[in-house]
């Protein structure tokens, strides 16, 4: 009996620990290298007043490099504000932990694109890529992330990261706090 106990707890001790498998879009090895990245995350959800905006992370390795892709996407019956991304603006990460992790942007501008639908609203999708700072990996690991901050061209936004929440769109929850610390595996 002492045996099936102990059994019993090891078996629901590793399914408690068990990590989180790895979902990528995209997995290529060809003659100009090799890339690597994961699924669109939801990281932000704001609607208020039929307005709506909603930030999205992807992780890629592209040919040994790790870069955080963001996406963000903005639906409006009045003007959407273009905000731009160029070769000098960053992606801070405040930690749980007091520390701030800084990302790069890429050299490229970036404005997004704005497209109007069949209801009338007008939608803005904006891209960027950020480059990780050397030695940034193990705070990401560690500990749970409490605010982004986006620094665009002309322009900086703050956001406070929940711990959880249900999305109206997709009607999945996310934990954005613990996204690194969750997802930085599948590009090492």
């Amino acid at each position: 009996m002492k045996h099936l106990i102990t059994l019993a707890l090891l078996f629901f001790s590793l399914n408690i620990f068990a990590q989180i498998p790895c979902e990528y879009n995209a997995n290529v090895t060809d003659s100009l290298g090799t890339y690597k990245s994961t699924k669109e995350y939801m990281i932000s959800e704001k609607i208020f007043a039929g307005n709506s905006s909603y930030i999205f992370y992807s992780l890629a390795l592209t040919d040994g490099l790790p870069t955080l892709n963001l996406q963000i996407i903005q639906k409006s019956k009045e003007f959407l504000k273009a905000n731009c991304f160029d070769k000098n603006s960053k992606l801070f990460l405040q930690l749980n932990n007091g520390k701030i992790i800084t990302l790069i942007h890429i050299d490229q501008e970036n404005c997004g694109s704005l497209l109007r639908d069949e209801k009338g609203f007008d939608n803005r999708v904006n891209s960027g890529i950020f480059m990780f700072m050397k030695d940034s990996f193990e705070d990401l690991k560690n500990s749970p992330v409490s605010l982004m901050r986006i620094k665009y061209f002309t322009d900086t936004e703050d956001y406070i990261l929940k711990k959880e929440f249900k999305s109206e769109l997709t009607n999945e929850t996310y934990k954005p706090e613990t996204y690194f610390m969750d997802n930085l595996k599948c590009i090492e």
